[in-house]
């Protein structure tokens, strides 16, 4: 029991410092976005990525069937080009502060995803929880104004839940490969997936990514947001996910709303509408409702209980 219970606190806290380091991603893309386009700042950053991750390429043989393959490469279109792509465009036209407000949501967006395809039922705490985030989502996106420029934009923060809906997919196609096999494999293969796709979609759509006339800070940004907020934590967050229930660590994602809130409003010096702050607070006390009082479980977390 007590090393079930170290492994535990350990898988908590590699949650825990996932969810903070991904806070940082939205601070370090918009100081990128200052000298390049979304799609060439977010191919960088999986490249700097892959950095990290191609030692463990080549010690971590895959393993994977067909089917498999086809699994990790849906979750890898999916988690990689799709959302990233989406979600940085969106952070091109909002602030840093709204953007992060919203992922606030993506707690609850894990409940109703259990519950509609892993056939769960939520509790009404669930259902309550739900409209709570919903009408926080709303009043932040509203309180920005629809084109505020140089400001935040409904389109902005309303394109951040888009990609939130498709990291839904991905994350439960995760867990299911994890299921059998290594967090290792499924994070380093599924992210080489990925940034191949980007290699080659980028150019081909956006052109030669910048090199000439980029500063230095912006490549120190991009550096960070690879190996800190891409490779490490994509590590961290899959190997937590194999040590406790995702219900119970799905509190943990809010830490990246409040990092990237509080450093888009002290560092770049944006500030938040009381429309903001209020839906804000609504996201954040649905997601912690949600995952420590609704009784609502998916199908994984059971079977690690058992």
């Amino acid at each position: 029991m007590a090393v079930l219970e170290k492994r535990r606190a350990l898988g908590f806290a590699a949650c825990a410092l996932a969810s903070s380091l991904w806070g940082c991603g939205f601070f370090f893309g918009k100081i990128a976005l200052a000298e390049m386009s979304f799609a060439h700042m977010v191919l960088y950053r999986f490249l700097f990525a892959m950095v990290v991750l191609l030692p463990l390429l080549v010690t971590h043989r895959p393993g994977l069937n067909r089917r498999e393959w086809g699994l990790l490469l849906a979750a890898s279109f999916l988690g990689v080009p799709l959302q990233f792509l989406i979600q940085f465009y969106a952070l091109s036209i909002t602030t840093v502060s709204h953007a992060a407000l919203m992922v606030g949501t993506m707690p609850v967006i894990l409940a109703v995803g259990a519950a509609a395809f892993a056939h769960e039922r939520m509790d009404w705490v669930g259902w309550v929880a739900l409209a709570g985030s919903t009408s926080g989502a709303a009043l932040i996106a509203l309180g920005g104004g629809l084109h505020a420029k140089g400001g935040a934009t409904l389109a902005g923060d309303a394109l951040v839940v888009v990609s939130l809906l498709i990291a839904l997919f991905w994350i439960l196609f995760n867990k299911e490969l994890m299921g059998r096999h290594s967090h290792v494999v499924v994070t380093a293969y599924g992210l080489l997936l990925g940034t191949l796709m980007l290699m080659v979609w980028v150019p081909v759509r956006y052109g030669m990514p910048p090199v000439a006339g980029v500063s230095v800070k912006a490549w120190l940004a991009l550096a960070a947001s690879g190996v800190l907020c891409t490779a490490t934590t994509t590590l961290l967050w899959n190997w937590g996910m194999t040590q406790v229930p995702a219900s119970q660590a799905g509190v943990l994602l809010n830490m990246e709303p409040l990092i990237g809130s509080v450093l888009g409003v002290i560092v770049l010096g944006e500030r938040l509408g009381p429309s903001a702050w209020v839906g804000g607070g609504l996201i954040l006390a649905s997601a912690v409702t949600l995952t420590t009082r609704s009784k609502t479980r998916v199908r994984e977390d059971m079977a690690l209980a058992g």
